[in-house]
């Protein structure tokens, strides 16, 4: 087994238990323990694991900065990303959200003629010299961490517009809470930007599921679209359309 695929499996395991034992894994994979922190210190590195005495515990993304979500699952996103983007087609207008899954999408998306709106200054980076996109930026405040523009200068913005399509990405989705983040100032924002599209895509790799945090963005009945990595059939049975990125 290569070393990604084998670290691909601890990252599933600590996904669905929380936390993962060097002996454990080593017996499993048939490896040797040193072989096994190699593992984790490479998955801590990115942001995905806390290494503990004889092991290691997940961190949950949603609590991780820019930087370390960014490097989190480059893999899923690229396909939530291109699975979104079919949606999409040339000639409609776009709102865009701030955050690594959605940037993910807006790479998919350069080179096409539409109009994209957004509060991220990524993703308006990459649409800045694009003769096909007309590219509008929200403004407001700026919040370096989260590299967006928030506030209601921004919400106040978004009341002018509409767009075919409000992609979002989320902090955490639940059965019953729906999509929740964890800033206020985000949860607004989000909330102004569906109201200002038709139809809204909800961008989540499967680190997200199960999770809650404080602010509510969407109820579970209003989630429209939501585009991940994994089978979610229970998602899909409360009548959400769930499509599943292939690989």
């Amino acid at each position: 087994m290569f070393a990604q695929e084998r670290q691909t499996r601890i990252l599933e395991e600590l996904t669905r238990l929380g936390r993962v034992e060097v002996s454990d894994l080593a017996a499993r994979y048939a490896v040797s323990e040193h072989t096994v922190r190699r593992d984790l210190k490479a998955l801590e590195e990115r942001g995905f694991l806390q290494k503990t005495h004889g092991g290691a515990v997940a961190l949950r993304t949603a609590h991780l900065d820019w930087n370390a979500r960014s490097a989190a699952l480059p893999q899923a996103k690229e396909q939530i990303g291109r699975a979104a983007a079919e949606r999409i087609t040339a000639g409609q207008s776009v709102l865009l959200d701030a955050g690594s899954t959605t940037l993910a999408l807006a790479q998919c998306l350069q080179a096409r003629p539409l109009t994209v709106i957004t509060n991220s200054l990524d993703i308006a980076a990459l649409f800045d010299r694009d003769p096909e996109v007309r590219l509008i930026v929200t403004g407001g405040a700026w919040d370096a961490r989260a590299r967006a523009f928030r506030g209601h200068a921004a919400e106040q913005a978004l009341a002018g517009y509409r767009a075919d399509w409000t992609v979002l990405g989320t902090c955490a989705l639940h059965l019953q809470a729906g999509a929740t983040v964890l800033e206020e100032a985000d949860a607004a924002l989000k909330r102004a930007m569906v109201a200002a599209g038709l139809r809204t895509l909800l961008l989540a790799d499967h680190t997200k599921r199960d999770q809650t945090v404080p602010h509510r963005v969407l109820a579970p009945q209003d989630l429209g679209t939501v585009v991940t990595d994994r089978p979610w059939p229970e998602l899909a049975a409360l009548g959400v359309q769930v499509v599943v990125a292939a690989g």
